[in-house]
């Protein structure tokens, strides 16, 4: 926590360390921002260990992949300063490895999840045209289409089920009014998802994961437009 918090604190000063005055029009209470961009989850991911049948792997947990995806956000501003933004993108597909142990770069799995973002941000409109925000919010992940791949697979582990997700949200990053209500976008968040694996196969046998901790920096590029 202590590294992704340095790393957030870093994003902030670069924002704020670019910010030039620039004579700019700025968002109003009751105006909506609306942008389209890309979004890159990467996973800083950690986990307990990998347990077959009741019997716990020796040092394997797990890793979990980057992917990238169009995404939206939509933000209404309450005063000058304050507005509410909801992120939203396509599912995120992700791969499921081992990491140590016997199963170490074995292909265990595979995912899909929608992390939709609810944040109440502040918005700095001194800048000029470069206006910063900060945010922090809640996140709700749900996963789908999960299923074992590699040596589960190939033991018969066909049902896979990952637990939905509740968490905090943090965020910094910065609008640049190109005129005439468009503006580029980037921005960065950290995103609480934790959840858990259960894996089904034959004659009842089982294999979980707990304490899967996701934990992922989520980097947004967008053009938005302000109405």
């Amino acid at each position: 926590m202590k590294k992704n918090m340095t790393s957030l604190a870093l994003a902030a000063a670069l924002v704020a360390g670019v910010a030039l005055p620039v004579q700019s029009a700025s968002a109003a209470a009751g105006d909506w921002i609306v942008r389209g961009g890309v979004t890159w989850v990467v996973p800083d991911e950690s986990s307990d260990k990998l347990v077959v049948g009741g019997t716990t792997t020796v040092d394997t947990r797990v890793s979990i992949d980057n992917d990238i995806k169009p995404s939206f956000t939509i933000t209404y501003m309450l005063t000058d300063a304050i507005g509410i933004e909801l992120l939203g993108a396509l599912p995120f597909k992700h791969d499921v490895d081992g990491k140590g142990g016997p199963f170490g770069g074995v292909h265990l799995a595979e995912a899909k999840h929608l992390p939709p973002t609810l944040s109440l941000q502040y918005h700095f409109n001194q800048f000029g045209a470069i206006k910063p925000y900060v945010g922090a919010g809640i996140n709700y992940t749900v996963f789908f289409d999960e299923k074992a791949t590699g040596n589960l697979k190939s033991a018969g582990f066909t049902k896979v089920s990952l637990k939905e997700s509740f968490g905090y949200a943090l965020q910094v990053g910065m609008d640049y009014d190109l005129g005439n209500n468009w503006l580029v976008n980037a921005d960065v968040r950290y995103i609480d998802i934790e959840t858990e694996a259960r894996l089904s196969g034959p004659g009842g046998a089982k294999a979980k994961i707990d304490n899967i901790e996701i934990d992922p920096f989520v980097f947004t590029l967008a053009v938005g437009k302000r109405f």
